[in-house]
Parts: structure tokens; C-alpha cells; sequence
């Protein structure tokens, strides 16, 4: 990783926007994504208690998706009408399988949400990593391709070559690497990792 380069970001953006993503400016762009909402939905919707009816998780992983602004507007209709044409064993696999990545095995449950969502072509980064990263925004993190692949080619790391299919190696060793880059420049710069990545995808266009 180029850190030197990172420096020279964290400056460019803290001389734009002083107190990083408490400057108004960022926090007017923040509302727009209603991070505490969503935060707040994913915890109620996918308490570990709540694992019992199925039919509701489903709800739940359906309504993310929607009142996402993360997820592209094309990938949205095509996941509710999937999540929803599922019949019951279908739904209780997507609960379970998300139940695994929430509360239990994460790299199961991990490839067992791509596996599902591979039946109707739907195994997209955004979709797998949406649930992650509102259930858990400050350790998890949200894989939005053309923001990756920038941060990966701007920065200059090495030995992470990203893969349209969505795979759990890639994913804990990206995850990795958000968590250390954050470590490395201010505080302001990350109320959570998907505005971190916001701020990495600012400096790399």
C-alpha cells in the first residue's frame, strides 16, 4: 500500500473539508445515505432472536436492499422479486445462510448467500455486503466494484486482485486492508467504513 499517497489524500481532504465528515458539507451528503437509519434497520431486522421466522428475515433483507443508496437501482427490483417468488425452504436457506454470516460461520454463510444468489445471476459484491455493512459499520465494510478497483489500482496494493464473483477470501483480506488504511490517517475520516471508502474513492478520481 502507497501511504505516502493515503497522507496526501487525508491533507487534500481535510484542507476541503476541515473535521472531515463533520464538516457540513459531508454531513449534508451523509443525510442523503441515512447511515443511522439503515444501521438501525439491519440491527432490529437481524437480531439473532429474529432468526426463528423466516418468512420476517426475508422481509427484512428485502427492505435493506431497497432503502439502500448503496445498491444500484437495477440490482434492487431484481432482489425483491427473487426474495420474494421463494417458496419456503428457499427462504429458509437465505435466513439461515444470513444468520451464518451475521451470527455464526461468516465465511459459510458468506458463500452460502452467493450460492443462492448465483441461481438467478444476483451474486453481486453490493448485494452480499450491504447486510454486513449496516449490521456491523464500523468493522465491516460495503464492496461497490468500480470504488475497489480504484482504491485497489490508486493505492497500490499488492497481492489483492479483485474478482467480479464475490468470494470471502477477497473479501477478509479487503476488509483487512480498510481497517489498517484507517488506522493511518484522522479519526474524522471514518464514522464508519463505508464512509471511509467514500473518502478513498474521492482521491482516487
Amino acid at each position: 500500500m502507497n501511504k505516502k499517497r493515503l497522507k496526501e489524500a487525508e491533507k487534500e481532504f481535510l484542507k476541503m473539508y476541515p473535521g472531515g465528515f463533520g464538516h457540513p458539507e459531508m454531513q449534508k451528503l451523509a443525510k442523503k445515505h441515512q447511515p443511522e437509519k439503515m444501521a438501525a434497520l439491519a440491527k432490529e431486522s437481524f437480531a439473532k432472536e429474529k432468526f426463528d421466522d423466516h418468512d420476517e428475515i426475508v422481509k427484512g433483507m428485502i427492505q435493506v436492499v431497497t432503502r439502500s443508496s448503496m445498491v444500484s437501482v437495477f440490482e434492487k427490483p431484481k432482489f425483491r422479486d427473487f426474495a420474494k417468488a421463494l417458496d419456503s425452504t428457499g427462504k429458509k436457506k437465505m435466513a439461515l445462510a444470513l444468520k451464518e454470516l451475521l451470527h455464526g460461520k461468516e465465511a459459510a454463510g458468506f458463500e452460502s448467500l452467493v450460492e443462492i444468489l448465483k441461481k438467478r445471476k444476483l451474486a453481486k459484491w453490493t448485494l452480499v455486503t450491504a447486510f454486513l455493512s449496516y449490521y456491523r459499520p464500523k468493522k465491516e465494510i460495503f464492496v461497490k466494484p468500480t470504488t475497489t478497483k480504484g482504491i485497489i489500482g490508486y493505492f497500490e496494493v499488492e497481492g489483492l486482485e479483485y474478482n467480479a464473483t464475490p468470494s470471502y477470501a477477497f473479501y477478509k483480506k479487503y476488509r483487512t486492508l480498510i481497517n489498517k488504511m484507517k488506522k493511518e490517517v484522522d479519526p474524522s475520516l471514518s464514522p464508519s467504513n463505508a464512509a471511509f471508502c467514500g473518502f478513498l474513492m474521492m482521491t482516487c478520481v
